[in-house]
């Protein structure tokens, strides 16, 4: 038996490695590809005459990103794991980070945020992060319908009847989920009493009784919240291109980064830390707003980095801090 248990974690070990060893791989083609087809030397022309001020100015909100995220956090903690403090609540988002970033659909933010929070079931620190991700989730997902709409009738030849029909579609659908918010215990409203009667879903419901706390009060915080961290990510997304451009046309660098921001959320995330996706759908849409391909794919890359991976390497310096204790 215990040479089974060993064997079956040795696969397991090895299933993640080779998980993560695709996704890089995935991640490096993508980047190589592009750029080949951008031209390596523009992108280090363009890296070479950045304007640094905005690059800072960039990076400063990263401070602010996360500490919006940590607003979002500690709000969903508190109401759902009755959790009051704030350096776990803090630690874990950067081990969520660090966790989130080496998994395939970053899974491991998940578990990473768990790791804070010993004494808190598993599956309480998991419905508590579907939470907090849900709000953010339908920002991006109603946003960049409508902006992927007007930028589909802009730059296509598509019918405008097409075009305001798949709009009152998403409106109707986002009408809806906002009703299902906005009620006084969207808990106890209909949608959620219909999963609880569920056979399948009854008994792991049951273990949730804390979500009763979410209120409409909480609703509308985490609504708040959510929207300035989404717009504080496409602020950092528009002042790295006029960073790498030296040109000021934000509405439209903001205008990009939803497009960009709807794209990497729909498309599943087949590379590590979506590296290439990003970028591709940054050349993509920059390059139709008249942009050099190597502009879209540094501001891009800056964004990965100052966004991603320098909290995930905060959050992987906390563990292995932790582990040494």
């Amino acid at each position: 038996m215990t040479t089974g248990f060993i064997n079956s974690n040795i696969r397991d070990r090895q299933k993640t490695y080779l998980i993560v060893a695709v996704k890089l791989l995935i991640a490096a083609g993508i980047l190589f590809y592009l750029i080949t087809y951008i031209d390596y030397r523009d992108i280090v022309n363009a890296l070479s005459g950045a304007n640094v001020y905005l690059i800072a100015a960039a990076f400063s909100l990263t401070f602010l990103n996360i500490y919006l995220q940590f607003l979002k956090w500690k709000l969903t903690c508190n109401s759902v794991m009755s959790e009051k403090n704030n350096g776990k609540i803090l630690t874990s988002i950067f081990y969520g980070l660090s966790a989130g970033a080496i998994t395939p659909v970053r899974i491991g933010e998940y578990f990473g945020r768990a790791i804070a929070f010993k004494n808190k079931p598993l599956l309480q620190v998991t419905a508590a992060t579907l939470i907090d991700k849900f709000f953010l989730l339908i920002i991006v997902t109603s946003l960049g319908s409508v902006a992927s709409l007007v930028f589909i009738y802009m730059y296509y030849d598509v019918s405008l009847y097409i075009v305001l029909s798949l709009f009152i579609i998403v409106f109707t659908l986002f009408y809806m989920v906002a009703l299902i918010i906005q009620s006084e215990k969207f808990w106890d409203n209909v949608f959620f009493a219909r999963l609880r009667n569920s056979n399948h879903l009854r008994k792991f419901l049951n273990h949730l009784g804390s979500l009763r706390n979410l209120d409409r009060k909480y609703a509308g915080k985490m609504t708040v919240i959510s929207l300035l961290f989404y717009f504080c990510f496409i602020v950092q997304y528009a002042l790295l291109v006029a960073a790498f451009s030296h040109n000021s046309d934000y509405l439209s660098y903001l205008w990009a980064g939803n497009l960009i921001i709807f794209v990497k959320t729909a498309i599943p995330q087949i590379s590590l830390g979506e590296l290439g996706i990003r970028e591709g759908a940054s050349v993509f849409f920059l390059t139709s707003f008249d942009e050099l391909p190597s502009v879209a794919f540094n501001a891009s890359i800056f964004l990965f980095v100052i966004n991603i991976m320098l909290p995930a390497l905060v959050g992987l310096f906390l563990l292995i801090r932790k582990n040494d204790d």
